[in-house]
């Protein structure tokens, strides 16, 4: 009778989870779009495994992150963006959300690139496949509902678990590995920390923690389902950061181990093939594509969301267009400017696409800053505040990405 009754308590959990099962994954796994993954390829590709230490500190902010906004949307049943405009006010949040809405626009411009890219590699002209794919998107979020789309997030998620595969054809050296992540090493330098504000502003990208705070709140959570919810974020931040790695691993064990150069996902992708085979190759594209649909869908999306909450107009693709016109029109707006900037001649995608992630490094401090403040706020909280703990990773976030960032300006004006 005990173990019945065991039994059915672990089935009850498992039927909660998969019920409340979408925010943390989707979100985690969306950080792995076209630009993270040009990042991470550039990472492999010129330093090897030198910055896989790296991915270590940054899964444990990503976590601490990620758990402040959900618990800040269960508890307030408000988004980010709409806390920061009713405490710091119009004009603080205006000048936060105009640098956030232009990272943002490069953010899906990345996307598109990453689309381009991917289907250029199967002979496909970025002039059919970006149209196409920017049509279905769009009919997805508006013409769908939250439910359906949330399945197909999750169907994109599981997908990247392609690129373990494209890695382990690359016969990588596991003690080397083991021996970077254990004794890592840092290079001070301009090309190095760039590239690891690229890394940390790729993995937890400042438009994360808005859409975070509002897809718990799009989804109805409670304060009941907080365990779930925070297993939810911890299966996605892993996968997240297992992707990440394996892109690095098949990107160092191949083209760094072969002194190639590449500047863009694409570049690797094709690289891979006189090294890995063309099965790899393939892989490492279509790993790409799905990526760059996924988040082709979620950033605009999300930057939507929270320009609209910060700034109290309608938002949701569970309401109609004309219930929430401000909306639909600025998700619109942003996918059709990423499309055209990808079609133009010559545009400089390689350059858009990498500056994109250091942008999103150095806006990370001023985002973290707000979130810190208001997590912290009784008034806001309650008793749900954070723990000591939390505010010392937070805070000592904050303080390292703007010693990076200024150390990488320093470097970039004197040398």
């Amino acid at each position: 009778m005990a173990t019945s009754i065991r039994r059915k308590s672990i089935w009850k959990n498992i039927a909660f989870f998969l019920a409340i099962l979408g925010p943390g994954i989707i979100t985690g796994s969306v950080d792995n779009d076209a630009g993270g993954i040009t990042t991470y390829s550039v990472a492999g590709a010129l330093y090897g495994y030198k910055l896989l230490w790296t991915l270590i500190p940054s899964f444990i902010v990503l976590v601490i992150v990620q758990e402040m906004n959900a618990r800040m949307g269960i508890v307030t049943g408000k988004g980010l963006a709409d806390l920061i405009r009713e405490n710091a006010g119009v004009k603080v949040t205006f000048f936060i959300f105009i640098g956030l809405l232009l990272a943002d626009i490069g953010n899906t411009t990345t996307e598109f690139a990453g689309v381009a890219g991917s289907m250029e590699v199967f002979s496909v002209s970025k002039y059919i496949s970006v149209p196409v794919v920017a049509m279905m998107v769009w009919l997805l979020v508006v013409k769908g509902n939250y439910k359906f789309a949330e399945r197909i997030f999750l169907i994109f998620s599981v997908s990247l678990l392609m690129y373990v595969v494209s890695a382990l054809m690359g016969h990588p050296d596991w003690n080397a590995i083991g021996s970077s992540i254990i004794r890592p090493r840092m290079e001070f330098n301009q090309g190095s920390i760039m590239m690891i504000v690229g890394i940390i502003g790729t993995t937890i990208a400042p438009w994360m923690q808005f859409y975070m705070q509002s897809s718990v709140i799009e989804k109805g959570l409670k304060i009941q389902q907080y365990k779930y919810t925070l297993l939810d974020i911890i299966v996605g931040c892993t996968a997240t950061v297992v992707v990440a790695f394996f892109i690095i691993v098949a990107c160092a064990s191949t083209l760094h181990a072969k002194g190639i150069v590449i500047n863009e996902a694409k570049d690797a992708a094709l690289a891979l093939e006189p090294l890995a085979g063309a099965l790899s190759k393939n892989v490492f594209a279509f790993g790409l594509f799905i990526a760059s649909i996924f988040s082709a869908t979620i950033l605009p999306l999300a930057t939507a969301f929270y320009v609209c909450e910060a700034f109290g107009f309608e938002a949701g693709i569970d309401k109609k267009w004309e219930d929430a016109p401000e909306f639909y029109v600025l998700y619109t707006s942003i996918m059709v400017l990423g499309v055209i900037i990808i079609l133009i001649p010559n545009a400089p995608l390689i350059a858009i696409t990498l500056w994109t992630q250091i942008i999103n490094g150095i806006l990370l401090p001023v985002v973290l800053v707000c979130m810190i403040l208001l997590v912290n706020n009784k008034k806001i909280m309650g008793d749900y505040t954070n723990k000591p703990i939390q505010n010392i990773i937070g805070w000592g976030t904050v303080i390292i990405l703007i010693g990076l960032s200024l150390a990488w300006l320093g470097l970039s004006l004197f040398g």
